[in-house]
């Protein structure tokens, strides 16, 4: 095995790119489960958004309405999802599994005329200064604006949870949607607010993979990055730079994998390439382990105003 090949510049900002995507998702179902709603179709979202924003991308030529026409998308998703789960008490768990059910089978029927077509991508913007240090520019100050701004939307995440009052009030129904109903809050608009947010989220995560990290449309192409995002966020404990953290390890360990395969490491490559997943799933069963760690009190209960 050559390591040498190993460029660590590369490596680095291949990470980024890499993370970008799971940290936008996992970002969104985090806001979502701050309100107390759990959504298990983030996958469905994020397929959706994919085709959805490669198809704008394709016709129009802007790569920038295929992001905005993803996030709509996305939203629209997971407002069928909100309907049912907060007006229509439906089981989150069931219908956010048949919402990822949905999403696979809408991008795989709406992609079908897409496969083998190039997209319009993101251009690199380069930093002024930051981009001409030696070593940390390129590895940091030299990507694609969704990569600054997927990090921009934790800073803000976390500020609004943390300090403002509308933050407060979320959490607040996360926590007790009952004293927050007696208090006068607006429980299931809130909530839906919430989904809409998350399913934006979700459909940007999706458009990126498909118009940026592989600039093309393939069937079922988000590979259960969204399963990685609801992971990702219990392994946070529901804190947004924890998220950021997490979604960087996964997005690191999914890049050294490939690294490793291409410097020839005599291990199978099957086994490489399930590592992320077996690393990400032995990461909750110790989390899991140490009990309660920071799970909204009223996460994944059914709100009715009349009880």
């Amino acid at each position: 095995m050559d390591l040498s090949s190993i460029n660590p510049v590369l490596l680095i900002a291949s990470l980024m790119v890499s993370a970008t995507p799971i940290l936008l998702a996992a970002l969104g179902e985090l806001v979502v489960e701050k309100s107390g709603v759990l959504n298990l179709g983030v996958e469905g979202m994020m397929i959706t958004g994919a085709i959805c924003g490669f198809a704008i991308g394709v016709n129009t030529g802007s790569p920038v309405l295929g992001f905005m026409f993803a996030a709509i998308c996305g939203a629209l998703l997971s407002l069928a999802f909100g309907i049912l789960t907060q007006y229509l008490l439906s089981n989150q768990v069931a219908t956010g599994l048949g919402l990822t059910l949905v999403g696979l089978g809408l991008s795989s029927l709406i992609g079908k005329p897409y496969e083998g077509i190039k997209s319009p991508t993101l251009q690199k913007m380069e930093l002024p200064i930051l981009s001409d240090i030696p070593i940390v520019g390129p590895m940091l100050f030299s990507h694609d604006p969704m990569v600054y701004f997927s990090v921009a939307l934790v800073a803000a995440t976390w500020a609004v949870l943390k300090y403002s009052r509308a933050g407060l009030i979320l959490r607040a129904v996360g926590e007790s949607h009952d004293a927050a109903h007696a208090l006068g809050y607006k429980v299931v608009r809130i909530r839906l607010l919430a989904i809409l947010f998350g399913g934006a989220c979700a459909g940007l995560a999706g458009a990126y993979i498909s118009l940026v990290r592989v600039p093309q449309w393939t069937e079922g192409m988000t590979a259960g990055a969204g399963w990685i995002a609801l992971a990702i966020v219990v392994f946070a404990s529901w804190k947004p730079w924890r998220v950021l953290i997490g979604a960087y390890l996964f997005g690191g360990v999914t890049v050294l994998q490939l690294n490793l395969q291409a410097a020839g490491a005599k291990v199978p490559i099957e086994v490489l390439s399930m590592s992320p997943y077996l690393i990400t799933i032995a990461v909750l069963v110790i989390i899991s382990a140490r009990g309660n760690h920071g799970a909204p009190a009223a996460l994944g209960k059914i709100f009715h105003a009349s009880r």
